[in-house]
Parts: C-alpha cells; sequence; structure tokens
C-alpha cells in the first residue's frame, strides 16, 4: 500500500518506519528539511531504542522515503496520515493549525481515492475540521479516519508492531476495509482492532491519558501522605495493585509526570470539558497534584542537607522525563534545575541521551558530566530523577567515596532504604520514610 506520513516528529516516524517494516511503500513529508536531511542519512531527531535500525534497514530497501516535497508526497497516496504537531495552545487548548494547513493541501494536491487519517492527538471534532477544509478543495473521493497512537516513549517500536489494541474510527466501508488491510499484520496473534465512529477514537485518547495521568498523581498524594503517617508505600502499591479491578501498572510514585503526552493531553481535555459546560474538576486536581509533586525533590534534598541547600554542589541523574528517551519536554528535572538554581546551588548532571537537548533548554546554566561517577564526584548530594537502567545497581562503595557528603535523594525509589542506610548513606526517596 502507498502510505504518505506528513510530520517526522516522534509519532510520525515510528508511524512510516513500522509501516514500511511491513511492506508498505512509505513517504515521510516535513517542511524541516535539516530534519528531512538527516534522516536520509539515517540521523534520527529522536532517541528511541530500535527505531533506527527500522530506518536504516527500510530505506535500504526502498521501502522508505523521506521528502520536503509535500504536494508529491500527497498525490498518489492511498492512506495519509496526518502526524504534525498540535502544541496546547495559551489557553490550554490544542493549537490544530499546523493540522489544518496539511488538511488544505491534502485536499489541493491527492490525486486517487485516499483515506486521511488524523493521527496526532486532536480534540474530538477535528476530523469535521479537516473534512471541512478539504472538501470545497477536493478533485478526489475522500474519506476521514481517526486512528490515536498509544505508543510509550521508549517501547514506542515495540508498541506500534505489537500493540494491545488498534482503535480506529471510521465513517465509511472504503475507510474501515482500507485501514483492516494495513493494520492486519499487526494483529496476527489476537489483539483486537476496535472500530467505532471517530468521535469516539478521538476521545479515547484522551481518555487514556487522563486516566493514566490520574493514577500516577493519585498514587504520588499516597505516597506523601504515607510519610506523614509511617507507612511504607511499596506495600501500599502491593497491596492496592494486586485487586484486579485495579492492576499494577502507573502506580509508582516519582517526581511527577512529564513528557509530550499527559500534560499537554489533560489540560486539552479540561479545556474542552470547560468549553461544553460540563468541567472536570477531578483533571484540575490531578494537574494541581503533579505540579505540587515537582518540588517535592528539591524539598527533600533542601532537608537533607539541613536546609541550607546556597553554595552547594547538587548531582543529578537523569534529565529526561522517563527513561529510554531524549524527552524533555515538562521533565521533572527542569523544575528541580530551577529550584536548585534559584536557592543558590550548582548543579552537574548526567543522562545517558538528553543532554544535548537539555542544554539547548537550559544552556549551560548546569554542568554537564560525562558520567554518573563524573557527577557525583565532590557532590554534597545525589538526586535521582529518572530510571535509566545505569542507575539501578551502582558501586555504592565507590559512590560513598565520591560524594563529599553521603546524601542520596532517590526520585524513583530505585535503592532499598535498610541497605543504604546500613551503607552509612543519608537516604530519602518517596513515600518510604527515611534512613
Amino acid at each position: 500500500m502507498k502510505i504518505t506520513v506528513i510530520g517526522t516528529g516522534y509519532v510520525g516516524l515510528v508511524v512510516g518506519a513500522c509501516l514500511s517494516e511491513t511492506g508498505n511503500e512509505v513517504i515521510c513529508a516535513d517542511v524541516d528539511k535539516a530534519k528531512i536531511d538527516g534522516l536520509k542519512q539515517n540521523i534520527l531527531p529522536i532517541y528511541e531504542p530500535g527505531l533506527e535500525e527500522y530506518v536504516e534497514r527500510n530505506q535500504a530497501a526502498g521501502r522508505l522515503a523521506f521528502t520536503t516535497d509535500v504536494p508529491a508526497a500527497i498525490k498518489d497516496a492511498e492512506v495519509i496520515f496526518i502526524a504534525v504537531g498540535t502544541p496546547p495552545d495559551e489557553d490550554g487548548s490544542a493549537d490544530l493549525k499546523y493540522v489544518l494547513a496539511v488538511a488544505e493541501s491534502i485536499g489541493r494536491h491527492a490525486e486517487r481515492e485516499v483515506v486521511v487519517v488524523t493521527k496526532s492527538t486532536v480534540p474530538v471534532g477535528t476530523a469535521e475540521k479537516v473534512a471541512a477544509v478539504i472538501q470545497p478543495l477536493a478533485k478526489v473521493p475522500f474519506h476521514m479516519c481517526s486512528n490515536p497512537e498509544f505508543l510509550k516513549e521508549g517501547a514506542a517500536v515495540d508498541d506500534f508492531m505489537k500493540p494491545d489494541r488498534v482503535v480506529i474510527g471510521v465513517a465509511s466501508d472504503f475507510a474501515r476495509d482500507r485501514m483492516g488491510e494495513l493494520y492486519s499484520p499487526f494483529v496476527r496473534t489476537g489483539k483486537p482492532v476496535i472500530f467505532m465512529d471517530i468521535p469516539s477514537a478521538e476521545m479515547t485518547k484522551y481518555a487514556a491519558n487522563a486516566m493514566l495521568a490520574t493514577r500516577i498523581s493519585f498514587m504520588n498524594e499516597i505516597a506523601n501522605l504515607c510519610e506523614q503517617v509511617g507507612a511504607n508505600v511499596d506495600l501500599v502499591r502491593k497491596g492496592i495493585g494486586s485487586d484486579s479491578r485495579i492492576g499494577p501498572a502507573f502506580l509508582f510514585p516519582g517526581p511527577g509526570y512529564g513528557g509530550s503526552c499527559f500534560p499537554k493531553d489533560v489540560q486539552a481535555l479540561m479545556r474542552t470539558s470547560e468549553e461544553r459546560g460540563t468541567p472536570m474538576g477531578i483533571l484540575r486536581a490531578v494537574e494541581d497534584a503533579n505540579s505540587r509533586q515537582k518540588h517535592r525533590l528539591f524539598q527533600k534534598t533542601q532537608e537533607a542537607l539541613g536546609g541550607q541547600v546556597k553554595g552547594k554542589r547538587i548531582a543529578l541523574w537523569g534529565l529526561a522525563f522517563k527513561a529510554n528517551t531524549d524527552d524533555m519536554r515538562e521533565s521533572p528535572a527542569l523544575v528541580l534545575i530551577e529550584d536548585l538554581l534559584a536557592a543558590g546551588a550548582t548543579v552537574v548532571a548526567h543522562d545517558p541521551a538528553a543532554m544535548h537537548e537539555t542544554q539547548r533548554r537550559i544552556g549551560d546554566r548546569i554542568t554537564y558530566a560525562k558520567s554518573s561517577h563524573e557527577a557525583a564526584s565532590g557532590a554534597d548530594a545525589l538526586v535521582v530523577v529518572t530510571e535509566w537502567n545505569e542507575y539501578r545497581f551502582p558501586d555504592f562503595a565507590r559512590l560513598k567515596g565520591e560524594l563529599k557528603q553521603p546524601i542520596v535523594v532517590d526520585g524513583r525509589n530505585l535503592y532499598d532504604p535498610a541497605k543504604m542506610q546500613a551503607l552509612g548513606f543519608t537516604y530519602r526517596s518517596i513515600g518510604r520514610g527515611r534512613a
């Protein structure tokens, strides 16, 4: 099948590479010439495990191509995925100007019957707006479809190739047949393809992310209460996660959620609910709790240092909002860095993938270490912010010798409090008491 993906960001690049892996002819189009030139040389603009191999292999096989010529990419496509950005507007709503600009190009340049798929996360009613832009310009029949993505950063290739489910909103048998055929290789093990109307598909994406964000904020609030009443959040998490009605996923406390999806999608859903006269107070509470949680690591660091942070050297392990990505959008590390700098501390940080992106965002206001141990050397305290595997089992004896003071603030609960105490560390974690 001839597929065009417009937008080569996180979603578009994963979609294009994975669809080419199953034998489709895929063109990924973007107006960013520098990005496209890099992709032609197998230089990816994002870090995502496994994606580089897919891009390189399928380009070499002639199944995957990159271009800045959007009209030419649209011309002969059978399915067009719109995967451009939908950044939050000033009021928290999703900005659709890029999506609608692509819609105009499709209307002007499509020359064969085509399925137009909104793959970007967009509010309910967006497909209708896209169709309204295409319709007066269209020279050929077109069929709208909503196909929300459920890709976890750090595991996006596996999520696409082996999905839990595929949600497809359609309004015609033509679109249903084409999309069913396109996704058939990915659901051979029996995972469901769920067809529904387009508004329901658009809502499904927002509802899923809002639910997961709610679980994270809820568990962070429980962890904070555990500290006050002497409970251990690890045991509480196991106790409630074993309930089949609840399950264990997204119940790990931490420094707050970030990334490209949860913050933006919670805000957009809140905005939609307010516009329709049904405000969702629970989401306001989720957002407020998450905002507070992002300051917890600073508070714990300050407490561990006896209330005095000014003049201290603080080491950070991890900058990305989660492991296995270089994504710094809404990362808790950014809040922690600003809190520490405002209090007069100096910051030295290490991350396996996100230091370049951090430097692009905040410049040389902090020091970037070449290794985790270089970051810790001479620091008054170490704060673990991101749960990269390489931070899970450090040489604690070496670490203790490198730190000026044996203080570890663990924002991901990677280490055992009793062990840390036995090793002579002053140790703080989330919801598990002190050591």
